[in-house]
């Protein structure tokens, strides 16, 4: 199965607005952070997708963000997921609830201290080095684990 994402991680202040995932039930990613972003709706781009997504978990409309790669994840278990990667410096509005768990702004030097995937780690770090446009693959056991990276067709794990 193929699933479309947009994540996005929004910077003000040398802080990334993190979505600490603690409260839908059967949440693959359960207690873990990770940027905003969600599921791609019938006809949307991803830049479609990454305002409406960014404006339904944070109350926020986006004013300034850039496509900086794309993540394909193999979950392990049959789920092949093609997520469009973003960051964003530029938003306005007024925050709102999450619905699936606590948004908190989190120092960027401070991140990698949070409980992430160890991918996310991989595409966190090409972040803060600016890298142009990339293609990661990303592949996991199926229970969480890491076995392989792929970034730009040439393996990193």
């Amino acid at each position: 199965m193929n699933n479309f994402s947009t994540l996005c991680y929004i910077e003000h202040d040398e802080k990334y607005l993190m979505l600490h995932r603690t409260i839908k039930k059967n949440d693959i990613n359960k207690d873990k952070w990770i940027g905003v972003g969600g599921h791609f709706e019938e006809g949307e781009s991803p830049e479609e997708c990454v305002c409406r997504e960014v404006k339904e978990e944070t109350g926020y409309t986006l004013t300034s963000y850039r496509f900086r790669g794309l993540v394909t994840f193999l979950s392990g278990d049959g789920v092949t997921e093609y997520m469009s990667l973003f960051t964003a410096d530029g938003f306005e509005g007024e925050a709102i609830p999450c619905d699936e768990g606590e948004l908190e702004w989190v120092p960027i030097k401070q991140i990698e201290q949070l409980n992430l995937w160890e991918g996310d780690k991989i595409f966190l770090r090409l972040l803060a080095e600016e890298s142009p446009f990339f293609s990661l693959k990303l592949v996991y056991d199926g229970r969480g684990g890491l076995v392989k990276a792929v970034l730009d067709g040439k393996q990193i794990k």
